[in-house]
Protein backbone atom coordinates (compact mmCIF):
# COMPACT_ATOMS: atom_id res chain seq x y z
CA UNK A 1 0.00 0.00 0.00
CA UNK A 2 2.72 2.78 0.73
CA UNK A 3 4.26 2.42 -3.23
CA UNK A 4 1.57 3.48 -5.23
CA UNK A 5 0.99 6.13 -2.26
CA UNK A 6 4.65 7.05 -2.77
CA UNK A 7 4.17 6.79 -6.53
CA UNK A 8 1.88 9.19 -6.52
CA UNK A 9 3.28 11.81 -4.83
CA UNK A 10 6.16 11.77 -6.66
CA UNK A 11 4.26 11.90 -9.72
CA UNK A 12 2.46 15.49 -7.89
CA UNK A 13 5.96 16.24 -7.46
CA UNK A 14 7.74 16.47 -10.68
CA UNK A 15 5.14 18.27 -12.26
CA UNK A 16 4.63 21.69 -10.77
CA UNK A 17 5.50 23.65 -14.07
CA UNK A 18 1.94 22.67 -14.76
CA UNK A 19 0.25 24.60 -12.57
CA UNK A 20 3.09 27.21 -13.23
CA UNK A 21 2.23 27.63 -16.65
CA UNK A 22 -1.64 27.41 -16.07
CA UNK A 23 -1.86 30.56 -14.00
CA UNK A 24 0.56 32.54 -15.91
CA UNK A 25 -1.85 31.51 -19.03
CA UNK A 26 -5.05 32.39 -17.28
CA UNK A 27 -3.43 35.69 -16.47
CA UNK A 28 -2.26 36.73 -20.15
CA UNK A 29 -5.87 35.68 -21.33
CA UNK A 30 -6.87 37.79 -18.54
CA UNK A 31 -4.91 41.24 -19.34
CA UNK A 32 -5.97 40.40 -23.08
CA UNK A 33 -9.45 40.07 -22.44
CA UNK A 34 -9.22 43.51 -20.43
CA UNK A 35 -7.06 45.33 -23.70
CA UNK A 36 -9.62 43.79 -25.99
CA UNK A 37 -12.69 45.26 -23.81
CA UNK A 38 -11.38 48.97 -24.30
CA UNK A 39 -11.29 49.31 -20.49
CA UNK A 40 -7.50 48.74 -19.58
CA UNK A 41 -7.95 50.93 -16.05
CA UNK A 42 -10.26 49.54 -13.80
CA UNK A 43 -13.41 52.11 -13.18
CA UNK A 44 -13.20 54.59 -10.14
CA UNK A 45 -15.91 55.43 -8.03
CA UNK A 46 -17.30 59.32 -7.50
CA UNK A 47 -14.58 59.79 -4.41
CA UNK A 48 -11.34 59.44 -6.61
CA UNK A 49 -13.27 60.24 -10.12
CA UNK A 50 -14.99 63.61 -9.07
CA UNK A 51 -18.91 63.37 -9.14
CA UNK A 52 -21.99 64.83 -7.11
CA UNK A 53 -23.92 62.96 -4.22
CA UNK A 54 -27.28 63.83 -3.12
CA UNK A 55 -29.08 63.05 -0.03
CA UNK A 56 -32.69 63.35 -0.36
CA UNK A 57 -35.36 62.95 2.66
CA UNK A 58 -38.66 61.14 2.78
CA UNK A 59 -41.30 63.47 3.88
CA UNK A 60 -44.96 62.40 4.53
CA UNK A 61 -47.62 63.90 3.52
CA UNK A 62 -50.56 65.46 5.46
CA UNK A 63 -53.13 62.39 6.77
CA UNK A 64 -50.82 59.87 5.41
CA UNK A 65 -48.43 59.63 8.33
CA UNK A 66 -46.97 55.89 7.91
CA UNK A 67 -46.32 55.98 4.40
CA UNK A 68 -42.46 55.82 5.17
CA UNK A 69 -41.97 52.23 4.82
CA UNK A 70 -39.31 49.76 3.53
CA UNK A 71 -41.15 48.89 0.39
CA UNK A 72 -42.21 52.82 -0.73
CA UNK A 73 -38.41 53.50 0.03
CA UNK A 74 -37.79 51.24 -2.65
CA UNK A 75 -40.24 51.78 -4.95
CA UNK A 76 -38.56 54.98 -4.91
CA UNK A 77 -35.16 53.76 -5.32
CA UNK A 78 -36.52 51.91 -8.56
CA UNK A 79 -38.09 54.73 -10.15
CA UNK A 80 -35.06 57.31 -9.50
CA UNK A 81 -33.11 54.59 -10.91
CA UNK A 82 -35.06 54.75 -14.06
CA UNK A 83 -34.66 58.45 -14.07
CA UNK A 84 -31.06 58.46 -13.64
CA UNK A 85 -30.31 55.68 -16.01
CA UNK A 86 -32.86 57.64 -18.62
CA UNK A 87 -29.94 60.41 -18.80
CA UNK A 88 -27.37 58.15 -19.43
CA UNK A 89 -25.73 57.72 -16.51
CA UNK A 90 -24.72 53.68 -15.75
CA UNK A 91 -22.26 54.51 -13.43
CA UNK A 92 -24.77 56.14 -10.93
CA UNK A 93 -25.76 54.68 -7.82
CA UNK A 94 -28.91 55.13 -6.35
CA UNK A 95 -29.50 53.41 -2.50
CA UNK A 96 -31.22 53.78 0.56
CA UNK A 97 -29.43 55.17 4.03
CA UNK A 98 -31.52 54.53 7.33
CA UNK A 99 -34.85 54.85 7.19
CA UNK A 100 -35.93 57.75 5.63
CA UNK A 101 -32.69 58.53 3.30
CA UNK A 102 -32.08 58.36 -0.17
CA UNK A 103 -28.22 58.85 -1.43
CA UNK A 104 -27.72 59.65 -5.11
CA UNK A 105 -24.23 59.35 -6.49
CA UNK A 106 -23.69 60.60 -9.79
CA UNK A 107 -20.37 60.41 -11.68
CA UNK A 108 -18.50 63.37 -13.50
CA UNK A 109 -19.49 64.29 -16.90
CA UNK A 110 -23.32 64.64 -16.05
CA UNK A 111 -25.31 67.33 -16.17
CA UNK A 112 -25.99 67.08 -11.87
CA UNK A 113 -28.59 70.44 -12.28
CA UNK A 114 -30.53 68.32 -14.93
CA UNK A 115 -29.91 64.85 -12.37
CA UNK A 116 -30.82 66.35 -9.13
CA UNK A 117 -34.36 67.75 -10.97
CA UNK A 118 -35.02 64.26 -12.09
CA UNK A 119 -34.52 62.52 -8.84
CA UNK A 120 -36.39 64.93 -6.72
CA UNK A 121 -39.50 65.51 -8.57
CA UNK A 122 -42.33 62.77 -7.98
CA UNK A 123 -43.23 60.25 -10.65
CA UNK A 124 -45.53 61.17 -13.48
CA UNK A 125 -48.26 58.26 -14.18
CA UNK A 126 -51.01 58.77 -16.60
CA UNK A 127 -53.34 56.48 -18.43
CA UNK A 128 -53.63 57.39 -22.06
CA UNK A 129 -55.52 56.12 -24.88
CA UNK A 130 -53.69 53.68 -27.36
CA UNK A 131 -54.30 55.74 -30.76
CA UNK A 132 -51.64 53.66 -32.86
CA UNK A 133 -48.95 51.27 -32.06
CA UNK A 134 -46.40 49.18 -34.29
CA UNK A 135 -43.21 46.93 -32.88
CA UNK A 136 -40.12 49.52 -33.54
CA UNK A 137 -38.70 49.17 -36.92
CA UNK A 138 -41.33 47.75 -39.16
CA UNK A 139 -43.18 49.78 -41.16
CA UNK A 140 -46.19 51.67 -39.86
CA UNK A 141 -49.40 50.06 -41.26
CA UNK A 142 -52.99 52.03 -41.64
CA UNK A 143 -54.52 50.26 -38.90
CA UNK A 144 -52.26 48.40 -36.62
CA UNK A 145 -53.29 44.65 -36.12
CA UNK A 146 -53.77 42.84 -32.23
CA UNK A 147 -50.50 40.95 -32.78
CA UNK A 148 -48.06 44.02 -33.14
CA UNK A 149 -49.17 45.22 -29.15
CA UNK A 150 -49.36 43.81 -26.49
CA UNK A 151 -52.80 43.42 -25.74
CA UNK A 152 -52.92 40.13 -26.16
CA UNK A 153 -50.47 39.65 -23.06
CA UNK A 154 -53.00 42.17 -20.59
CA UNK A 155 -56.53 42.04 -20.22
CA UNK A 156 -58.51 44.93 -18.16
CA UNK A 157 -61.94 43.64 -16.80
CA UNK A 158 -63.76 45.23 -13.94
CA UNK A 159 -64.38 43.01 -11.18
CA UNK A 160 -67.67 40.49 -10.44
CA UNK A 161 -68.65 42.48 -7.74
CA UNK A 162 -68.84 45.95 -9.78
CA UNK A 163 -71.90 47.01 -10.62
CA UNK A 164 -72.59 49.63 -13.46
CA UNK A 165 -72.79 53.41 -12.41
CA UNK A 166 -73.58 56.43 -13.90
CA UNK A 167 -70.48 58.55 -15.49
CA UNK A 168 -69.82 61.94 -17.17
CA UNK A 169 -68.20 62.21 -20.28
CA UNK A 170 -64.50 63.43 -19.22
CA UNK A 171 -63.70 64.04 -23.55
CA UNK A 172 -65.37 63.87 -26.63
CA UNK A 173 -65.42 60.69 -28.46
CA UNK A 174 -63.54 61.43 -31.48
CA UNK A 175 -61.37 58.63 -31.38
CA UNK A 176 -64.40 56.20 -31.42
CA UNK A 177 -64.64 57.14 -35.25
CA UNK A 178 -60.74 57.16 -36.23
CA UNK A 179 -60.62 53.05 -36.23
CA UNK A 180 -59.83 51.88 -40.10
CA UNK A 181 -58.28 55.61 -40.79
CA UNK A 182 -54.39 55.81 -41.20
CA UNK A 183 -52.27 56.96 -38.80
CA UNK A 184 -52.32 60.44 -40.21
CA UNK A 185 -56.22 60.87 -39.85
CA UNK A 186 -56.41 59.47 -36.05
CA UNK A 187 -54.20 62.41 -35.31
CA UNK A 188 -55.65 64.75 -36.65
CA UNK A 189 -59.21 63.25 -35.12
CA UNK A 190 -57.49 63.61 -31.70
CA UNK A 191 -55.97 66.85 -31.78
CA UNK A 192 -59.65 68.45 -31.17
CA UNK A 193 -60.32 66.24 -28.01
CA UNK A 194 -56.38 67.25 -26.72
CA UNK A 195 -57.76 70.61 -27.31
CA UNK A 196 -61.02 70.79 -25.20
CA UNK A 197 -60.34 67.95 -22.68
CA UNK A 198 -58.52 70.29 -19.95
CA UNK A 199 -61.81 72.11 -19.75
CA UNK A 200 -63.87 69.04 -19.81
CA UNK A 201 -63.96 68.43 -16.15
CA UNK A 202 -65.43 71.55 -15.92
CA UNK A 203 -67.62 71.95 -18.86
CA UNK A 204 -70.75 69.66 -20.08
CA UNK A 205 -69.72 67.10 -22.53
CA UNK A 206 -72.44 67.98 -24.73
CA UNK A 207 -71.21 71.45 -24.70
CA UNK A 208 -67.16 70.60 -25.54
CA UNK A 209 -68.02 68.14 -28.19
CA UNK A 210 -70.68 70.49 -29.88
CA UNK A 211 -68.61 72.94 -29.92
CA UNK A 212 -66.95 73.59 -33.44
CA UNK A 213 -63.68 74.81 -33.26
CA UNK A 214 -62.16 77.99 -34.78
CA UNK A 215 -60.02 78.05 -38.33
CA UNK A 216 -56.97 79.32 -36.35
CA UNK A 217 -57.40 76.14 -34.36
CA UNK A 218 -58.12 74.04 -36.46
CA UNK A 219 -55.01 74.37 -38.22
CA UNK A 220 -52.89 74.57 -35.51
CA UNK A 221 -54.15 71.20 -34.56
CA UNK A 222 -53.25 70.14 -38.50
CA UNK A 223 -49.84 71.10 -37.62
CA UNK A 224 -49.75 69.73 -34.23
CA UNK A 225 -51.03 66.34 -35.60
CA UNK A 226 -48.36 66.41 -38.48
CA UNK A 227 -45.40 66.95 -36.76
CA UNK A 228 -46.63 64.38 -34.07
CA UNK A 229 -46.95 61.88 -37.26
CA UNK A 230 -43.45 62.90 -38.05
CA UNK A 231 -42.21 62.08 -34.77
CA UNK A 232 -43.84 58.86 -34.76
CA UNK A 233 -42.50 57.84 -38.05
CA UNK A 234 -38.68 58.73 -37.39
CA UNK A 235 -38.67 57.22 -33.64
CA UNK A 236 -36.84 54.17 -33.23
CA UNK A 237 -37.78 52.75 -29.80
CA UNK A 238 -34.53 49.90 -29.95
CA UNK A 239 -32.05 53.09 -29.94
CA UNK A 240 -31.87 54.21 -25.69
CA UNK A 241 -30.64 57.55 -26.83
CA UNK A 242 -34.08 58.21 -28.67
CA UNK A 243 -36.48 56.34 -25.72
CA UNK A 244 -35.00 58.69 -23.33
CA UNK A 245 -36.16 62.02 -25.41
CA UNK A 246 -39.48 60.06 -26.92
CA UNK A 247 -42.06 62.26 -25.84
CA UNK A 248 -40.11 65.03 -24.16
CA UNK A 249 -41.88 68.03 -23.49
CA UNK A 250 -45.12 66.90 -24.15
CA UNK A 251 -47.89 68.03 -21.48
CA UNK A 252 -50.45 65.63 -19.66
CA UNK A 253 -53.51 67.48 -22.11
CA UNK A 254 -51.05 66.98 -25.34
CA UNK A 255 -51.26 63.51 -27.21
CA UNK A 256 -47.62 62.18 -27.54
CA UNK A 257 -45.17 59.35 -28.79
CA UNK A 258 -44.17 56.75 -25.91
CA UNK A 259 -41.65 53.52 -25.95
CA UNK A 260 -42.72 50.26 -24.34
CA UNK A 261 -41.96 46.56 -23.88
CA UNK A 262 -44.57 44.09 -25.54
CA UNK A 263 -44.94 40.29 -24.27
CA UNK A 264 -42.48 39.19 -26.64
CA UNK A 265 -39.63 41.42 -25.16
CA UNK A 266 -39.76 43.64 -28.19
CA UNK A 267 -39.59 47.31 -28.32
CA UNK A 268 -42.77 48.68 -29.44
CA UNK A 269 -43.42 52.70 -30.19
CA UNK A 270 -47.36 54.38 -29.66
CA UNK A 271 -49.23 57.02 -30.30
CA UNK A 272 -50.61 58.10 -27.74
CA UNK A 273 -54.13 60.81 -26.85
CA UNK A 274 -54.20 62.88 -24.18
CA UNK A 275 -53.98 61.63 -20.46
CA UNK A 276 -57.71 60.87 -19.16
CA UNK A 277 -56.18 59.60 -15.76
CA UNK A 278 -53.96 60.15 -13.66
CA UNK A 279 -51.44 58.18 -11.23
CA UNK A 280 -52.65 60.46 -8.14
CA UNK A 281 -56.45 59.12 -9.00
CA UNK A 282 -55.29 55.58 -8.18
CA UNK A 283 -55.86 55.06 -4.20
CA UNK A 284 -54.35 51.64 -4.08
CA UNK A 285 -53.13 48.72 -6.14
CA UNK A 286 -51.68 45.15 -5.17
CA UNK A 287 -50.37 41.66 -6.64
CA UNK A 288 -52.54 39.19 -6.23
CA UNK A 289 -52.85 35.47 -7.40
CA UNK A 290 -56.18 34.30 -8.74
CA UNK A 291 -57.59 31.18 -6.23
CA UNK A 292 -60.57 30.88 -7.86
CA UNK A 293 -60.28 30.68 -11.85
CA UNK A 294 -56.20 29.81 -11.47
CA UNK A 295 -55.67 32.26 -14.17
CA UNK A 296 -52.29 33.21 -12.40
CA UNK A 297 -51.13 36.51 -11.17
CA UNK A 298 -53.21 40.03 -11.64
CA UNK A 299 -52.85 43.92 -10.51
CA UNK A 300 -55.87 45.00 -8.56
CA UNK A 301 -56.67 48.87 -8.33
CA UNK A 302 -58.86 50.63 -6.10
CA UNK A 303 -59.52 54.44 -7.89
CA UNK A 304 -60.56 57.22 -5.86
CA UNK A 305 -64.22 58.69 -6.25
CA UNK A 306 -62.73 61.43 -8.72
CA UNK A 307 -60.26 58.55 -10.53
CA UNK A 308 -63.48 56.22 -10.67
CA UNK A 309 -65.61 58.41 -12.59
CA UNK A 310 -62.92 59.59 -15.18
CA UNK A 311 -61.66 55.69 -15.33
CA UNK A 312 -65.14 54.55 -16.34
CA UNK A 313 -65.92 57.00 -18.86
CA UNK A 314 -62.59 56.20 -21.04
CA UNK A 315 -63.48 52.50 -20.47
CA UNK A 316 -66.48 53.00 -21.90
CA UNK A 317 -65.33 54.51 -24.93
CA UNK A 318 -62.40 52.48 -25.55
CA UNK A 319 -64.73 49.71 -25.26
CA UNK A 320 -66.98 50.56 -27.97
CA UNK A 321 -63.32 50.48 -30.61
CA UNK A 322 -61.47 47.61 -32.21
CA UNK A 323 -57.48 46.99 -31.25
CA UNK A 324 -55.31 48.81 -31.14
CA UNK A 325 -57.35 51.70 -30.43
CA UNK A 326 -59.29 49.71 -27.43
CA UNK A 327 -56.36 49.78 -25.32
CA UNK A 328 -55.37 52.21 -23.03
CA UNK A 329 -50.99 52.45 -21.79
CA UNK A 330 -49.99 53.09 -18.51
CA UNK A 331 -47.27 55.40 -18.68
CA UNK A 332 -44.85 56.03 -16.15
CA UNK A 333 -42.15 59.01 -16.64
CA UNK A 334 -42.92 58.70 -20.72
CA UNK A 335 -42.39 54.62 -20.62
CA UNK A 336 -45.25 52.83 -21.35
CA UNK A 337 -45.37 50.18 -18.78
CA UNK A 338 -48.40 48.18 -19.34
CA UNK A 339 -51.22 48.44 -22.16
CA UNK A 340 -54.07 46.14 -21.68
CA UNK A 341 -57.25 46.02 -23.70
CA UNK A 342 -61.02 46.57 -22.23
CA UNK A 343 -63.26 44.42 -22.92
CA UNK A 344 -66.10 46.97 -21.30
CA UNK A 345 -66.73 49.93 -19.53
CA UNK A 346 -64.98 49.37 -16.15
CA UNK A 347 -67.12 50.87 -13.12
CA UNK A 348 -67.43 50.71 -9.26
CA UNK A 349 -64.15 52.38 -8.89
CA UNK A 350 -62.38 49.25 -9.30
CA UNK A 351 -60.54 47.10 -12.06
CA UNK A 352 -58.11 44.58 -12.38
CA UNK A 353 -55.59 43.74 -15.32
CA UNK A 354 -54.82 39.58 -15.79
CA UNK A 355 -53.53 38.23 -18.21
CA UNK A 356 -49.55 36.46 -18.32
CA UNK A 357 -48.35 37.91 -15.55
CA UNK A 358 -45.31 36.37 -13.16
CA UNK A 359 -45.10 37.32 -9.48
CA UNK A 360 -42.06 39.46 -10.39
CA UNK A 361 -44.34 41.34 -13.27
CA UNK A 362 -47.54 41.39 -11.35
CA UNK A 363 -45.49 42.91 -7.93
CA UNK A 364 -43.66 45.49 -10.36
CA UNK A 365 -46.41 46.88 -12.26
CA UNK A 366 -48.57 47.31 -8.93
CA UNK A 367 -45.50 49.04 -7.39
CA UNK A 368 -45.51 51.18 -10.30
CA UNK A 369 -49.52 52.00 -9.97
CA UNK A 370 -49.03 52.78 -6.66
CA UNK A 371 -45.62 55.21 -6.51
CA UNK A 372 -48.30 57.43 -8.78
CA UNK A 373 -50.01 57.49 -5.63
CA UNK A 374 -47.77 57.41 -3.02
CA UNK A 375 -47.53 59.93 -0.39
CA UNK A 376 -44.02 61.35 -0.43
CA UNK A 377 -42.02 63.98 -1.09
CA UNK A 378 -38.44 64.18 -1.12
CA UNK A 379 -36.71 67.13 0.10
CA UNK A 380 -32.78 67.59 -1.07
CA UNK A 381 -30.83 67.48 2.50
CA UNK A 382 -27.63 67.80 1.07
CA UNK A 383 -25.53 68.21 -2.03
CA UNK A 384 -21.73 67.26 -2.04
CA UNK A 385 -19.87 67.70 -5.20
CA UNK A 386 -15.98 65.65 -5.40
CA UNK A 387 -14.07 67.47 -7.97
CA UNK A 388 -12.20 65.22 -10.18
CA UNK A 389 -9.08 67.09 -8.53
CA UNK A 390 -9.60 66.22 -5.17
CA UNK A 391 -10.72 62.82 -6.42
CA UNK A 392 -7.40 62.51 -7.58
CA UNK A 393 -5.53 63.34 -4.86
CA UNK A 394 -7.11 60.85 -2.95
CA UNK A 395 -6.29 57.93 -5.26
CA UNK A 396 -3.03 59.63 -5.55
CA UNK A 397 -3.10 58.94 -1.29
CA UNK A 398 -4.73 55.94 -1.44
CA UNK A 399 -2.00 54.66 -4.30
CA UNK A 400 0.90 55.61 -1.54
CA UNK A 401 -0.73 54.22 1.23
CA UNK A 402 -0.61 50.60 -0.46
CA UNK A 403 2.67 50.97 -1.99
CA UNK A 404 4.26 52.10 1.85
CA UNK A 405 2.19 48.98 2.93
CA UNK A 406 3.68 46.53 0.21
CA UNK A 407 7.37 48.16 0.88
CA UNK A 408 6.91 46.96 4.70
CA UNK A 409 5.85 43.77 3.84
CA UNK A 410 8.65 43.19 1.59
CA UNK A 411 11.61 44.47 3.80
CA UNK A 412 10.31 42.01 6.26
CA UNK A 413 10.33 39.13 4.43
CA UNK A 414 13.37 40.04 2.67
CA UNK A 415 14.97 40.27 6.25
CA UNK A 416 13.50 37.22 8.20
CA UNK A 417 13.19 34.83 5.18
CA UNK A 418 15.90 35.76 3.56
CA UNK A 419 16.03 33.49 0.20
CA UNK A 420 12.55 32.67 0.61
CA UNK A 421 11.64 36.00 0.06
CA UNK A 422 12.02 34.93 -4.00
CA UNK A 423 8.88 33.13 -3.65
CA UNK A 424 6.83 35.47 -1.30
CA UNK A 425 8.05 38.82 -4.22
CA UNK A 426 6.48 37.26 -6.88
CA UNK A 427 3.54 36.13 -5.52
CA UNK A 428 2.49 38.88 -4.16
CA UNK A 429 3.25 40.49 -7.79
CA UNK A 430 0.81 37.57 -9.29
CA UNK A 431 -2.01 38.21 -6.46
CA UNK A 432 -1.63 42.25 -7.23
CA UNK A 433 -1.98 41.42 -11.56
CA UNK A 434 -4.76 39.35 -11.22
CA UNK A 435 -6.51 41.68 -8.65
CA UNK A 436 -5.81 44.89 -10.99
CA UNK A 437 -6.91 43.03 -13.86
CA UNK A 438 -10.10 41.27 -12.46
CA UNK A 439 -10.75 44.78 -11.16
CA UNK A 440 -10.46 46.44 -14.67
CA UNK A 441 -12.80 43.54 -16.58
CA UNK A 442 -15.57 44.23 -13.28
CA UNK A 443 -16.23 48.05 -14.58
CA UNK A 444 -17.84 46.98 -17.62
CA UNK A 445 -19.10 43.62 -16.87
CA UNK A 446 -20.74 44.29 -13.31
CA UNK A 447 -20.79 48.30 -13.11
CA UNK A 448 -17.68 47.52 -10.15
CA UNK A 449 -16.41 51.16 -9.24
CA UNK A 450 -13.36 51.27 -7.29
CA UNK A 451 -13.77 53.64 -4.42
CA UNK A 452 -11.62 54.91 -1.80
CA UNK A 453 -12.81 51.67 1.00
CA UNK A 454 -12.27 49.27 -2.16
CA UNK A 455 -8.94 50.50 -2.53
CA UNK A 456 -8.45 49.99 1.56
CA UNK A 457 -9.73 46.35 1.06
CA UNK A 458 -7.05 45.93 -1.32
CA UNK A 459 -4.74 47.57 0.49
CA UNK A 460 -5.32 44.73 3.80
CA UNK A 461 -5.23 42.21 1.46
CA UNK A 462 -1.64 42.47 1.02
CA UNK A 463 -1.18 41.36 4.41
CA UNK A 464 -3.80 38.71 4.18
CA UNK A 465 -1.82 37.47 1.41
CA UNK A 466 1.34 37.46 3.35
CA UNK A 467 0.19 35.92 5.77
CA UNK A 468 -0.46 32.63 4.01
CA UNK A 469 3.29 32.64 2.44
CA UNK A 470 4.41 33.38 6.39
CA UNK A 471 2.58 29.86 7.69
CA UNK A 472 3.72 28.01 4.58
CA UNK A 473 7.21 28.87 5.40
CA UNK A 474 7.03 28.63 9.06
CA UNK A 475 5.96 25.31 8.13
CA UNK A 476 8.56 23.77 6.26
CA UNK A 477 11.08 25.65 9.06
CA UNK A 478 9.07 23.14 11.55
CA UNK A 479 9.97 19.95 8.99
CA UNK A 480 13.48 20.84 8.91
CA UNK A 481 13.72 21.68 12.84
CA UNK A 482 12.85 17.96 12.73
CA UNK A 483 15.72 16.91 10.93
CA UNK A 484 14.52 16.52 7.18
CA UNK A 485 15.89 17.63 4.15
CA UNK A 486 14.46 20.31 2.20
CA UNK A 487 12.28 18.38 -0.56
CA UNK A 488 10.54 15.81 2.21
CA UNK A 489 9.89 19.06 4.95
CA UNK A 490 8.20 20.58 2.06
CA UNK A 491 5.97 17.63 0.99
CA UNK A 492 5.20 17.37 4.67
CA UNK A 493 4.60 21.12 5.73
CA UNK A 494 2.19 21.56 2.39
CA UNK A 495 -0.67 19.55 3.89
CA UNK A 496 -1.12 20.92 7.04
CA UNK A 497 -0.05 24.45 5.56
CA UNK A 498 -3.13 24.11 2.94
CA UNK A 499 -5.75 23.39 6.34
CA UNK A 500 -4.66 26.40 8.31
CA UNK A 501 -4.40 28.65 5.19
CA UNK A 502 -7.67 27.37 3.87
CA UNK A 503 -9.84 28.18 7.50
CA UNK A 504 -7.95 31.70 7.70
CA UNK A 505 -9.24 32.26 4.54
CA UNK A 506 -12.37 31.10 5.30
CA UNK A 507 -12.82 33.30 7.80
CA UNK A 508 -12.00 36.37 5.95
CA UNK A 509 -14.34 35.39 2.80
CA UNK A 510 -17.23 35.06 5.43
CA UNK A 511 -16.50 38.44 7.79
CA UNK A 512 -16.51 39.85 3.89
CA UNK A 513 -19.47 38.48 3.17
CA UNK A 514 -21.36 39.31 5.72
CA UNK A 515 -20.36 42.89 5.69
CA UNK A 516 -21.24 43.08 1.84
CA UNK A 517 -24.84 41.67 2.81
CA UNK A 518 -25.21 44.02 5.69
CA UNK A 519 -24.64 47.40 4.52
CA UNK A 520 -24.71 49.50 2.05
CA UNK A 521 -22.73 52.10 0.10
CA UNK A 522 -19.35 52.42 -0.02
CA UNK A 523 -18.40 50.12 2.90
CA UNK A 524 -19.98 47.40 -0.01
CA UNK A 525 -16.71 48.15 -2.13
CA UNK A 526 -14.48 47.85 0.98
CA UNK A 527 -16.25 44.08 1.72
CA UNK A 528 -16.55 43.30 -2.28
CA UNK A 529 -12.71 43.88 -2.56
CA UNK A 530 -11.82 41.95 0.30
CA UNK A 531 -13.83 38.83 -0.40
CA UNK A 532 -12.20 39.12 -3.92
CA UNK A 533 -8.58 39.51 -2.74
CA UNK A 534 -9.41 36.60 -0.47
CA UNK A 535 -10.34 34.11 -3.22
CA UNK A 536 -7.20 34.90 -4.99
CA UNK A 537 -5.39 34.42 -2.63
CA UNK A 538 -6.22 30.91 -2.34
CA UNK A 539 -5.34 30.70 -5.90
CA UNK A 540 -2.08 31.87 -5.98
CA UNK A 541 -1.01 29.71 -3.26
CA UNK A 542 -1.63 26.66 -4.96
CA UNK A 543 -0.82 27.12 -8.28
CA UNK A 544 1.98 29.41 -7.78
CA UNK A 545 3.28 29.60 -4.42
CA UNK A 546 3.39 25.82 -3.53
CA UNK A 547 4.62 25.11 -7.01
CA UNK A 548 7.54 27.51 -6.96
CA UNK A 549 8.76 26.26 -3.76
CA UNK A 550 8.66 22.83 -5.12
CA UNK A 551 11.36 23.66 -7.91
CA UNK A 552 13.93 25.76 -5.59
CA UNK A 553 13.57 22.87 -2.97
CA UNK A 554 15.83 21.00 -6.13
CA UNK A 555 18.15 23.43 -6.71
CA UNK A 556 21.45 23.15 -4.00
CA UNK A 557 21.06 26.61 -2.84
CA UNK A 558 18.06 25.78 -1.04
CA UNK A 559 18.17 22.04 -0.71
CA UNK A 560 22.41 22.75 0.85
CA UNK A 561 20.76 24.87 3.63
CA UNK A 562 22.60 28.07 2.59
CA UNK A 563 22.67 30.63 5.40
CA UNK A 564 20.97 32.83 3.07
CA UNK A 565 18.39 30.53 1.99
CA UNK A 566 16.55 31.27 4.68
CA UNK A 567 16.29 27.11 5.12
CA UNK A 568 19.42 27.00 7.25
CA UNK A 569 19.52 24.11 9.59
CA UNK A 570 21.50 25.37 11.92
CA UNK A 571 19.97 28.88 12.00
CA UNK A 572 16.99 27.00 12.62
CA UNK A 573 18.33 24.85 15.39
CA UNK A 574 17.35 21.31 14.03
CA UNK A 575 18.25 18.42 15.51
CA UNK A 576 20.24 15.62 13.72
CA UNK A 577 19.17 14.25 10.66
CA UNK A 578 16.43 11.35 10.85
CA UNK A 579 17.79 7.94 10.34
CA UNK A 580 15.53 4.95 9.94
CA UNK A 581 17.38 2.04 11.81
CA UNK A 582 16.04 -1.20 13.23
CA UNK A 583 14.51 -1.23 16.48
CA UNK A 584 16.61 -3.86 18.61
CA UNK A 585 14.77 -7.13 19.30
CA UNK A 586 13.84 -7.36 23.27
CA UNK A 587 15.15 -10.61 25.22
CA UNK A 588 12.67 -13.00 25.10
CA UNK A 589 12.67 -14.84 28.44
CA UNK A 590 12.76 -18.85 28.65
CA UNK A 591 9.03 -19.83 29.80
CA UNK A 592 9.12 -22.74 32.29
CA UNK A 593 7.32 -25.99 31.41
Amino acid sequence: MAAPKKGRSASAQSRPGRSLAFILIAIAALTGGMFLSGHPTPRLGIDLAGGTSITLTAKNEPGQPNAINKTNMNTAVDIMNRRVNGLGVSEAEVQTQGSDNIIVNIPKGTNSKEARAQVGTTAQLYFRPVLATEVSGSAASASPSPSASSSSSSKATNKATDKATSSSSASPTASATSQGRAVTDALKADSTPSASSSASSSASPSGSSSASPSASSSASASAAATKLQAQYAALDCTDEAQRAKAGEGSKATDPTVACGKNSSGQWQKYVLGPAEVKGTDIKSAAAVFDTQSAAGWKVTMEFTSGGAKKFANITGKLAQNQSPQNQFAIVLDGDVVSDPFVQQALTGGSAEISGSFDQTEAQSLANMLKYGALPLTFKESSVTTVTAALGGEQLHAGLIAGAIGLALVVIYLVLYYRGLSIIAIPSLLVSGALTYVIMALLGPTIGFALNLPAVCGAIVAIGITADSFIVFFERIRDEIREGRSLRPAVERAWPRARRTILVSDFVSFLAAAVLFIVTVGKVQGFAFTLGLTTVLDVVVVFFFTKPLMTLLARRKFYASGHKWSGLDPKALGAKPPLRRTRRPSAPVDPKEA
